[in-house]
């Protein structure tokens, strides 16, 4: 009585539904007949049994996309669940993305792949045409590199760290990827102005992502890879009375963990045994590394390499750099003779500055500085602008452009307005 009465209960809040409990042997005989009596076309498929049209299509051919472990999780599923990042970049969790934006294949919990779709490395197509590298320098970077790749076979300590520094404008950055594109090394490159923000330990668990990124494309592509800094004084350097903030020293601490143990980087997740990557080489360029933190610049931890282009190299750099423009090698020594102690970029500059003339007299031309605005953003867009034709390079113009490209250097260093501006500062 007391069943039936817990019965008629559940018919008053419930009356749509249909309650018996402890049903009779009659009826569970009944049940039975009537399960074996839906045809396999409407029975749920267990999700462990492969579809009838037979085994399912491997999505890729990469095995860790797809190889399970021992609960029966891939790899990037593992991944995303030890992200501690809830962004549709990092982890797509069930719950918390809308499932819309949910990988299938992966798994409910994680579609991190996203990460891995987008080109993170560098490449240097735009590099066309014939440079000259500098075989001192070109020795440097491909010995660094070989000696990192080759490094568990040498019974030597290895710095994973190569520092190239010197005067401003001489080529090192540009060497470097000149170098990159000759060896086919897919780097990935990080600038100073990453290495500061708001948020505390962000620059230093970038620098450790970036590492394993570039760890990354060494195991899936199977293409040398190595992680550059650019200009890296300028974001960890010491200048006067600078103050050092807590990410300068955490990139710092960084840089001297990832050169003590290269094969060990953590970016927040939890730690496997089996979690070992690559060995990235690390590159960085700057001006003076007097400013960085000592212990980060010692011997074992960092190679140095001071750059600066002799006469001979600036002759040859130059001298590719205006051999389609016609100008013979020893009209090119007549420049660098006349103009000496002067940067490689310097050089560099003297082509645009030739250029100010012709660029003016197509501004008259497609209708004056009135005009320049509806001119240049709707004729881009239907290709209606007027050809623009280069000047001819001549000898004379180059002399003419480096006169005016000293003279402003000089203004510069003898003006001095900022004492003019703060006088009673003393000297």
């Amino acid at each position: 009585m007391a069943a039936l009465g817990f019965q008629s209960d559940l018919l008053l809040l419930f009356p749509w539904r249909s309650f018996v409990l402890n049903p009779s042997p009659k009826i569970q005989g009944k049940r039975r007949r009537l399960a074996h009596s839906i045809p396999p076309s409407c029975s749920r498929r267990s999700p462990d049994r492969p579809p009838p049209d037979g085994p399912k299509k491997r999505i890729s051919v990469q095995s860790s996309w797809e190889s399970k472990d021992a609960d029966g999780k891939d790899y990037l599923y593992r991944l995303g669940q030890e992200a501690d990042n809830m962004n549709t970049a990092v982890g797509a969790r069930k719950g918390i993305v809308d499932d819309l934006f949910v990988g299938e294949f992966l798994g409910k919990d994680s579609d991190i792949v996203f990460d891995y779709r987008q080109k993170v490395t560098r490449s240097f197509e735009y590099l066309e045409g014939d440079y000259y590298i500098a075989p001192f320098f070109l020795d440097k970077i491909a010995c660094h590199i070989v000696k990192n790749y080759i490094a568990h076979l040498l019974n030597v300590k290895v710095p994973l760290i190569l520092g190239i520094w010197g005067g401003k404008g001489q080529g090192k950055t540009f060497q470097t990827e000149l170098i990159f594109q000759a060896m086919g090394v897919e780097p990935v490159i990080m600038s100073a102005g990453e290495l500061e923000s708001e948020r505390a330990g962000e620059p230093g668990k970038l620098i450790r992502e970036r590492y394993r990124t570039a760890s990354q494309v060494i195991q899936n592509q199977g293409k040398i890879s190595c992680l550059m800094i650019n200009d890296i004084d300028a974001g960890l350097g010491r200048f006067g009375n600078t103050q050092m903030t807590v990410n300068n020293q955490i990139v710092v601490g960084t840089l001297m963990n990832l050169s003590d143990n290269p094969t060990r980087v953590s970016i927040g997740q939890k730690w496997r045994e089996s979690d070992v990557t690559h060995r990235v080489p690390i590159i960085v360029t700057g001006n003076d590394f007097s400013t960085l933190y000592a212990p980060l610049i010692r011997d074992g931890r960092m190679e140095k390499f001071y750059w600066q282009p002799d006469r001979e190299d600036v002759i040859n750099i130059v001298h590719c750099m205006y051999a389609k423009d016609g100008i013979s090698k020893d009209e090119v020594i007549s420049l660098v003779d006349t103009f000496p102690n002067q940067a490689l970029d310097f050089y560099g500059a003297l082509r645009s500055r030739t250029y100010d003339r012709s660029i003016s007299k197509w501004i008259s031309d497609i209708g004056g500085y009135e005009n320049l605005g509806e001119k240049l953003l709707k004729g881009r867009k239907s290709s209606k602008l007027p050809t623009f034709i280069p000047p001819k390079q001549t000898v004379e113009a180059l002399h003419e452009s480096a006169r005016s490209l000293v003279k402003e250097q000089q203004l510069i260093m003898n003006s001095r307005l900022s004492k003019e501006y703060m006088k009673n500062i003393d000297d």
